[in-house]
């Protein structure tokens, strides 16, 4: 997978978050993902379409670090994973892939964003729907890990 075509998603990434819900991440090591069990308790789903891309971006949050950031980012602190999260997690989902579409267009690649979707629970798989390779990369946080997870056909 290519530097170029990922390093935007994960500028992108760490500008939602340090902007947004003012949450500053530590990246960890990426590396090849083989099954498709999420990293955290709740993830935000979306497929990339262009000429020639076709791919999708998951962000899988651990329950105690997606509950910090939406008490940062809306002034409320559910007690747990409910509906007001998920819109969140889908609308900083959005926010990512839409960061770094915008930086992959300057460098001539183009491609159409699908809804995002969003799965919770305990042990949640996450299907990329594409046949590629996959990528995750994490990152850390006082309150929690993320898991930002890339595949994109070969």
């Amino acid at each position: 997978m290519n530097a170029e075509f990922i390093n935007p998603f994960i500028s992108a990434l760490i500008n939602v978050m340090s902007t947004m819900a003012q949450i500053e991440l530590k990246p960890g090591k990426p590396k090849r993902k083989s099954d498709d069990k999420a990293g955290g308790d709740i993830s935000g789903l979306i497929g990339m379409v262009g000429e020639n891309i076709k791919g999708s971006l998951s962000i899988s949050f651990e329950e105690n670090l997606v509950l910090e950031i939406m008490d940062k980012m809306l002034g409320e602190r559910p007690a747990s994973i409910n509906a007001d999260v998920k819109d969140m997690v889908g609308e900083i989902t959005n926010m990512i892939c839409g960061g770094a579409k915008n930086e992959l267009s300057q460098k001539g690649f183009e491609f159409g964003m699908a809804t995002p979707m969003v799965v919770s629970g305990k042990n949640h798989t996450v299907d990329h729907q594409v046949d590629g390779k996959k990528i995750i990369l994490p990152f850390s946080h006082i309150s929690g890990n993320l898991y930002l997870e890339m595949c994109f056909n070969d």
